[in-house]
């Protein structure tokens, strides 16, 4: 168990550092930290997802809880189906965008409110050591909210164009969502690119923020005209962006795009920033009427200050977007709903949307590896 808690959720190494022993006692530490009766479970498509995710709800059900298994699911679906289906919590098994031999997990209260390493986690940490309770067992039934989800993603989009997209979803769980989307907007014309979910990441990894991740996608966007092309990580809670001339956007302005969009819908409104964003994110905001707050970086700090400020919409540099209207949770699906929307609303090409933003010298995303992370 040693080292698998993190600041905003649980990963290891599997089976070496975290198997399916160990989830089991996490879910049923989980239920009791939560005095649960209903928990969501959903998982992506590593290949040692399915067995974690059992044992996962097998120690709910031997804490009493009834579980609801919503299977194969991005992060962003599961948090739909907290909010949506009343859950007292939920928990995502994931490792986003690690390689494969990685596994972890995602856990969030009721209303898709995350645990992280200052609400919740180390509790929970504790309550693993402890021993296991073992009350009358739990219920446990399948639930497929795929179309609900897809459906209030759907409402998202204003007045669609032709437009032609190509999506990489990296073998991960954007790629059954993608099409059933792209469905329901017919003027859209989807350029798919490893829409097929396979936790062995035969192409690439699922990261977008690693160039090396991109450039077919990249050279696909130029080959195609197309008008934007749309990289999503394992889990697709997060995505990264390519223009039309198969360049990469920088997350942060991508945040001061949406920022000015979404503000022209809700004059006046609450945008929360990453401390690492460019100044010109901000000034965006300002220019469009909007309160700009600067936060600590993170999805469980995010999405905490978020909900205190009433926040619209919240950008990281990591490609992380929240959105009040889906939970004050992350989402790539509707960030790519957003980006088209924009490229409707104005008939200009991103490149040309991006240009006024990039003003400001940027080294992007530099992490650095310490040795005491709390004496830091």
């Amino acid at each position: 168990m040693a080292g698998i808690f993190r600041a905003y959720d649980i990963r290891g190494r599997y089976p070496d550092e975290l198997d399916e022993a160990e989830a089991r006692r996490i879910g049923n530490a989980f239920v009791r930290l939560l005095s649960a009766e209903r928990v969501v479970v959903g998982r992506d498509m590593r290949l040692s997802s399915g067995s974690l995710a059992r044992a996962f709800a097998e120690g709910v059900i031997e804490a009493g809880a009834d579980v609801a298994d919503a299977g194969e699911v991005s992060t962003p679906l599961l948090n739909y189906a907290i909010i949506a289906g009343g859950f007292d919590g939920g928990a995502m098994v994931t490792a986003s965008h690690l390689p494969g031999e990685m596994n972890g997990l995602k856990l969030a209260r009721k209303d898709a409110v995350p645990l992280s390493g200052d609400r919740g986690l180390p509790r929970l940490e504790a309550m693993v050591g402890e021993e296991p309770v073992a009350r009358a067992p739990g219920s446990r039934r399948r639930v497929d909210m795929l179309d609900a989800y897809i459906g209030k993603v759907a409402g998202f989009v204003r007045n669609p164009r032709p437009l032609t997209i190509v999506v990489d979803a990296g073998n991960g769980m954007a790629g059954p969502e993608v099409p059933r989307l792209f469905e329901r907007v017919p003027a859209w014309r989807l350029s798919p690119l490893y829409l097929e979910p396979d936790g062995r990441f035969p192409h690439h990894h699922a990261n977008p923020l690693d160039p090396d991740t991109t450039r077919e996608l990249q050279s696909r966007v130029v080959a195609e005209g197309a008008d934007l092309g749309v990289a999503f990580d394992g889990d697709a809670d997060r995505c990264g962006l390519i223009d039309e001339r198969g360049e990469r956007v920088r997350e942060d302005l991508v945040t001061g795009l949406i920022a000015d969009y979404l503000l022209g819908e809700v004059p006046g409104a609450t945008i929360l920033y990453d401390l690492r964003s460019s100044r010109a994110v901000v000034e965006a905001i300002e220019r469009a009427g909007g309160r700009g707050v600067r936060s600590r970086v993170g999805h469980a700090f995010i999405k905490a200050r978020m909900r205190e400020e009433n926040a619209l919409f919240a950008g990281e540099l990591s490609g992380h977007y929240y959105y009040r209207d889906m939970g004050f949770t992350d989402n790539g699906l509707v960030t790519m709903v957003m980006v088209a929307n924009i490229l409707a609303a104005s008939g200009r090409p991103l490149s040309e949307l991006i240009r006024p933003l990039d003003r400001y010298p940027s080294t992007g995303e530099v992490n650095l590896r310490v040795s005491d992370p709390e004496q830091v």
